[in-house]
């Protein structure tokens, strides 16, 4: 994703100097074969942590990309792809996704953070990605929000930020974490995962030490 919004945004930026015309992602998310037993045409799909990834890292990237992409439309609501809520009869569920888009709400109408980083690389089975992602945003309140993601199966990873220049001085924290790929919620065990309490930080003369869990996101409040 990011590779592609880099390329028509290159594009753009030849033909839109000015940027009067917005990137718009119509639409993203995980696409699996669908769950044993149900209709094929329906789309619908279990919702795991590798999904709470896709979702966190992606909406990362349009954070970052937040002058020239204006919407993208995630795939789908309910019951359908990479959904926030599932449902069966009358019992409805709640997915990681919708917990990652719960966590980053808070970048709404804020403005932009440029947050510069180099993260270290995840390799598996001979394909290499970021393994960190990061995204920071301000809102009109001064309060300053990062979100970050670490897409590593099995090792922590340490991110150190700068932040002598944004006058912290309180910060909590969110996370969203689980020990396999494969975890998800149920209809009879519903809240298997969701977000708990982060206070994996340190802040010391301006610099902030965050450990990520293997396959986590979250999301720091700074005052």
């Amino acid at each position: 994703m990011d590779e592609l919004i880099n390329k028509q945004t290159a594009i753009m930026e030849k033909y839109d100097p000015d940027n009067k015309i917005a990137l718009i992602v119509d639409e993203w998310g995980g696409w699996y074969d669908v769950e044993e037993g149900t209709n094929p045409g329906f789309l619908y799909q279990q919702n795991t942590m590798r999904d709470a990834m896709i979702a966190g890292t992606s909406l990362n990237i349009f954070n970052n990309h937040a002058k020239r992409v204006k919407m993208a439309n995630l795939a789908q609501t309910v019951n359908v792809l990479q959904a926030v809520i599932l449902t069966e009869g009358e019992k409805m569920i709640l997915t990681p996704t919708y917990h990652v888009l719960k966590m980053y709400n808070v970048h709404q109408d804020a403005q932009l953070i440029p947050v510069t980083f180099e993260s270290p690389e995840y390799t598996f089975n001979g394909e290499s990605l970021p393994a960190v992602s990061v995204s920071a945003s301000k809102n009109k309140n001064g309060e300053v929000h990062i979100s970050l993601v670490n897409i590593d199966l099995k090792q922590e990873r340490s991110v150190n930020i700068n932040v002598s220049g944004l006058g912290i001085k309180k910060i909590s924290g969110t996370v969203l974490k689980s020990d396999k790929v494969q975890n998800h919620n149920t209809f009879d065990h519903p809240n298997n995962l969701e977000p708990v309490e982060f206070d994996n930080f340190k802040l010391k003369k301006g610099q902030l030490e965050i450990k990520l869990a293997p396959y986590s996101v979250v999301v720091l409040e700074a005052k």
